[in-house]
């Protein structure tokens, strides 16, 4: 059912921005929407991160998050098979199995210390190898930065992961929770970071757009001519658009 809804949707997302550079017609819009989260952020977002990083200890921190990380392996495992990458997939299903039992349902992680690391994938990377484009930028409420392909993707990676069809009632709430606060860990953590982009940039719309899709791109292997580089300077000229002159 997925694969016919992206085939069907291969039309809607289409190139979108050449190599290299960005397609974002919907500019009005998303500039309202981030100035909403960046208000949420503020006022709710940051203050809960920074309580939750402050007064819960790291270990226990740590375990929640990777208690949420090991859940979403089963979908990243769905995600490989149907890139075909059988190795990423014999990888992350042995991480869950190690985690799951020796880490005692994903609270601690010894897959890493025998070098089995998490081989992250997503609905939105397998259609970007079966060539759907990534489409047009959008910043999504509460969820911020994505493209047409991405939010399709977070859809359908909602679909893909069997633990949802699995888990009961209180589970379900528990791996949302831990979902959740993962999420205000990872904000705790690059405080500075997205500080800097919110809070400090000249124009923090042009700023986060530009990372995100800069980052994007390099991880999902866009290294060919005209590509960013995400070592490159992120402050370099942050408002250029390529459609302006058009």
């Amino acid at each position: 059912m997925v694969a016919l809804v992206t085939v069907a949707l291969l039309g809607a997302c289409g190139d979108g921005a050449r190599q290299g550079e960005f397609y974002d017609p919907y500019e009005e819009q998303n500039r309202a929407v981030h100035a909403e989260n960046k208000s949420l952020d503020k006022g709710l977002v940051r203050p809960v991160a920074n309580g939750y990083g402050k007064y819960v200890p790291d270990p226990v921190r740590r375990s929640v998050s990777n208690f949420a990380s090991n859940l979403s392996l089963p979908g990243m495992v769905v995600n490989d098979l149907l890139q075909f990458q059988l190795e990423d997939a014999i990888s992350n299903t042995s991480r869950f199995l190690f985690n799951s039992t020796i880490g005692l349902a994903g609270l601690f992680d010894p897959a890493s210390s025998i070098g089995i690391t998490e081989r992250s994938s997503d609905f939105g990377e397998t259609m970007h190898v079966w060539g759907v484009g990534e489409g047009h930028y959008v910043e999504l409420p509460l969820l911020g930065p994505s493209t047409e392909r991405d939010t399709i993707g977070m859809v359908a990676d909602l679909a893909l992961n069997p633990l949802n069809y699995i888990l009961p009632g209180l589970e379900a709430g528990l791996a949302t929770g831990a979902s959740a606060a993962s999420t205000l860990d990872k904000r705790y953590r690059f405080t500075d970071t997205v500080d800097s982009v919110l809070y400090e940039s000249a124009d923090s719309y042009a700023q986060a757009r530009l990372l995100y899709l800069q980052n994007r791109r390099f991880t999902l292997g866009d290294t060919g001519a005209g590509a960013d580089d995400p070592y490159a300077d992120p402050y370099a000229d942050p408002y250029f658009d390529p459609y302006e002159d058009q």
